[in-house]
């Protein structure tokens, strides 16, 4: 793991991102860590950092942890019957979801 300051980073920032295949950069400003550069290898690595820095979809999950700890939740078998009784559902009725596809993703 490197580190560098954000001057450093400015001045070099094609070295620094390369260096990121070896591992994350830590960026700091007067010796603190205020960031971190890390490698993307694919769009689900992306989506999987974003996700995970998501305020909104971290107060779903909590949300949804606190319903299924007081026991609110459903079982799993349930649920995956429940998904595609909906699914079987959306086809025969030919609805579609907000995107202009079907709500099953085709």
């Amino acid at each position: 793991m490197k580190i560098a300051s954000v001057a450093d980073i400015r001045a070099h920032l094609t070295a620094y991102l390369n260096a990121t295949a070896q591992g994350p950069v830590v960026v700091t400003r007067k010796g603190k860590a205020v960031a971190m550069l890390v490698a993307v290898g694919d769009d689900e690595d992306l989506e999987r950092l974003v996700m995970a820095h998501s305020p909104k979809l971290q107060a779903l999950l909590g949300a949804a942890r606190q319903r299924l700890e007081e026991g609110k939740g459903i079982p799993h078998e349930q649920f995956w019957e429940q998904v595609e009784k909906k699914n079987r559902t959306d086809k025969s009725s030919g609805k579609r979801g907000k995107n202009g596809r079907s709500k099953s993703g085709r």
